[in-house]
């Protein structure tokens, strides 16, 4: 499969897994420089549920030795504290490479996607904040639909698919170190 800009997997695909975890190596291989330090910057809220994708992939891999974990369930990165995490990360790391993780909605014939982009997240813009673009590439979950109460639709969101596509990126992102380290081997 060749990288496009945004690439979709369907979680309940037999081989979404495997092609998710392939695609994200390329996007490493292709975009990190070796000995880049890896940063995930899970973005999201647990006081909304459509809102917690970010902290529950940061939960997920908090202790996972290859990544920099920022936005997790008891230290969640939102809107209103973004601009001084990425002020903290870029004083610990130098140079690093930002993955950027956060839930998003779509159109209703995509809920429940995942998607891999070669560019950065816009945070906030399915619920019309305007925040900074952030990553290197980034991640997003489709959580549920657009709507024209999208602050609604964030608060009623499913847990269970939130869960299942946070998840679907925790097993999809964890690569052995080797890999990240010398990705031009």
């Amino acid at each position: 499969m060749s990288l496009k800009k945004i690439n979709y997997y369907q979680p309940n695909d037999f081989y979404a897994l495997s092609r998710f975890q392939s695609d994200f190596l390329k996007h490493l291989q292709k975009k990190c420089k070796k000995n880049q330090p890896l940063v995930l910057i899970c973005i999201g809220s647990d006081r909304a549920t459509g809102d917690c994708l970010g902290p529950l992939v940061g939960q997920s891999l908090m202790d996972f030795p290859v990544y920099s974990v920022y936005g997790t369930l008891q230290f969640p990165v939102h809107a209103k504290n973004l601009d001084k995490t990425m002020e903290l990360i870029y004083k610990f790391h130098k140079n690093p490479f930002i993955i950027a993780i956060d839930s998003c909605l779509g159109y209703a014939d995509h809920v429940g996607y995942i998607t891999l982009s070669s560019m950065p997240l816009c945070p906030g813009r399915g619920v019309s904040k305007h925040l900074p673009t952030i990553g290197d590439i980034s991640i997003t979950g489709i959580v549920d639909r657009f709507s024209e109460s999208s602050h609604e639709t964030i608060q009623t969101t499913r847990l269970q698919t939130v869960f299942y596509l946070a998840s679907f990126i925790a097993k999809g992102i964890q690569i052995p170190k080797f890999q990240v380290s010398y990705p031009h081997l």
